[in-house]
C-alpha cells in the first residue's frame, strides 16, 4: 500500500503545487498590481519554494545540442541507436560544416558510457558526455523507469544487465570501442567483458572504471554497511513495492524512486534543508543566478526512477553481501565470470580520495582480478580532493580526470599514418 499512499499524496499536492507556481509568477510579474505590495518578495519566494517542494520531477533531458570539438563549435543530435525494453542505447551524433573538423572527428575513438541503474536517470552523466564529445564519438546507456515498463516485458535482473552490456558492445563493435563505467555498472561491465573474453569474442580496446564497488570489502562506506547490516529478506519486505494501476508497469515489483530519494535526503538532511533556505533567501534578495543554480541541481537530483526489484535484490545479494566477483564465485546465466581471461582490453581505474559511496581500493581491486592484462596496459588513479560525483562531473572531472581518461584511451588506439 505504500506506493499507493504515495500516489494519493502526490495527487493531493499536485493542485497545491500548481497554485503556488501560479501565485509566485503573479507576484513576480511587474505588470501585476500585486507585485507592488510591501514585502511581496517574501511571499513570492515562499510560493516558489512551496511549488518546488510539492511538484513532480520528470526525467530531465540531456539537452546537449552544441559542443566544442577540435577547437570548433559543432552540432549534436541525440539518437536512439538500439531500443530495448529496459534501456535505450543512445548516440550523440556530431556534425560540423568545417571539412578539417569533420576529418578529425572521423578518426576520434568510440566510447560507450555505461550509466548506473541506481535511482537517478542517466542524465546525471550529462557533464561526462558533454566533455567526452570534445574528442570522442559517444554512446550512453539510458535506463528506462521500471514503472513505465509493462509487466509483460518480463523481469530484469543483474544477469540481464550483463547481457544488455554485451549486446550494446557487439552492436557498436568491440574492435574499435572503449567502455567507461561509472559507479555501480563497473561490476556488470567487468563481468560482461570477462565472459566475452572467456568465449573467445573480441573485447573492447579499453575499459575505464570509475568509483565502483568491484570489491566492497575494502574501505567499506555507510552504503556498504547498510547493505550488510540487514538480511536480504529485510530488503524484500521493506523496500520492494508494487507499481500502482495508473502506470504502464502496473503490477511490476520495484524499488520505488521516491523511497530512494528519501534515502538520498536522509544521508545529509541538514545540507538539503540549508540549501532550500538559501534558495528562499536568494529569491528574496533577487540573486537570480544562485537561485537558477539551485533549480538546475534539484531538477536533476529530485528526478528519480523505479528500479526493477530483481535487479536491485541481485545487486544487494551478489555484489554487497556475498562479494561473488572478488571471490571468483560469480556465475552469470550458468557461466563463471573469470576476469583473468581478459587479455587485450586495457584497464584504467579511477577513485576519488574522498569518495563516501565507493571507498578507496574498491575500484582498484579490478587490477587484482584482471591478471591476464599486461602491467603496461593497466593504470590506476586516485583524484585528490574528489568525492564520488567529482570524478565524473564538475570542474575537477573536466580539468583533472578527463585529460587522463582521454590520454589513456588514445594510448590504445591504432596508430594512424
Amino acid at each position: 500500500m505504500l506506493y499507493q499512499i504515495h500516489e494519493w499524496q502526490r495527487a493531493f499536492l499536485g493542485p497545491l503545487s500548481h497554485f503556488a507556481e501560479a501565485s509566485a509568477k503573479m507576484l513576480n510579474d511587474p505588470a501585476s498590481p500585486l507585485a507592488q505590495w510591501p514585502g511581496v518578495e517574501r511571499w513570492a519566494a515562499g510560493f516558489e519554494l512551496m511549488h518546488r517542494i510539492g511538484k513532480d520531477y520528470e526525467k530531465p533531458e540531456f539537452g546537449i545540442h552544441q559542443a566544442i570539438a577540435h577547437d570548433h563549435e559543432i552540432a549534436i543530435v541525440e539518437r536512439v541507436a538500439l531500443d530495448k525494453p529496459f534501456c535505450q542505447l543512445k548516440r550523440f551524433k556530431r556534425f560540423s560544416d568545417d571539412p578539417g573538423t569533420i576529418e578529425k572527428m572521423k578518426n576520434d575513438p568510440v566510447v560507450l558510457v555505461v550509466a548506473p541503474l541506481s535511482g537517478h536517470h542517466s542524465t546525471l552523466l550529462r557533464d561526462t558526455v558533454r566533455t567526452l564529445l570534445r574528442d570522442h564519438k559517444v554512446y550512453i546507456t539510458d535506463w528506462v523507469d521500471a514503472r513505465m515498463i509493462p509487466a509483460s516485458a518480463g523481469s530484469f535482473g543483474l544477469d540481464d544487465y550483463v547481457a544488455y552490456v554485451q549486446e550494446f558492445i557487439r552492436h557498436i563493435g568491440a574492435e574499435s570501442l572503449h567502455v567507461i563505467s561509472v559507479c555501480q555498472p563497473t561490476v556488470p561491465v567487468l563481468a560482461a567483458i570477462s565472459l566475452m573474453a572467456s568465449r573467445g569474442e573480441t573485447t573492447p580496446r579499453s575499459m575505464t572504471m570509475m568509483g565502483g564497488p568491484i570489491d566492497p570489502r575494502r574501505s567499506p562506506t555507510s552504503v556498504n554497511n547498510l547493505a550488510t547490516r540487514q538480511p536480504l529478506s529485510w530488503f524484500k519486505g521493506n523496500v520492494i513495492h508494487t507499481v500502482p494501476t495508473n502506470y504502464p508497469g502496473s503490477g511490476r515489483e520495484v524499488y520505488p524512486g521516491f523511497l530512494q530519494h528519501a534515502g538520498f535526503i536522509a544521508m545529509n538532511p541538514s545540507r538539503h534543508l540549508n540549501s532550500h533556505w538559501d534558495f528562499y533567501q536568494d529569491l528574496v534578495r533577487g540573486d537570480l543566478d544562485d537561485a537558477e543554480s539551485h533549480r538546475k541541481f534539484y531538477d536533476e537530483y529530485n528526478a528519480v526512477l523505479d528500479m526493477p526489484a530483481e535487479f536491485y535484490l541481485d545487486t544487494i545479494a551478489k555484489v554487497f553481501q556475498q562479494f561473488l566477483l572478488p571471490r571468483g564465485l560469480w556465475d552469470v546465466a550458468g557461466e563463471r565470470v573469470e576476469p583473468a581471461a581478459i587479455k587485450r582490453t586495457a584497464l584504467l581505474t579511477i577513485e576519488g580520495e574522498l569518495d563516501d559511496i565507493s571507498g578507496l581500493g574498491q575500484t582498484e581491486a579490478a587490477h587484482d582480478l584482471c591478471t591476464g592484462i599486461p602491467a603496461k596496459a593497466r593504470a590506476h588513479r586516485v583524484i585528490e580532493g574528489a568525492g564520488h560525483y567529482g570524478i565524473f562531473s564538475g570542474r575537477r572531472w573536466r580539468e583533472t580526470v578527463y585529460p587522463q581518461v582521454r590520454d589513456f584511451i588514445r594510448t590504445f588506439e591504432p596508430r594512424t599514418a
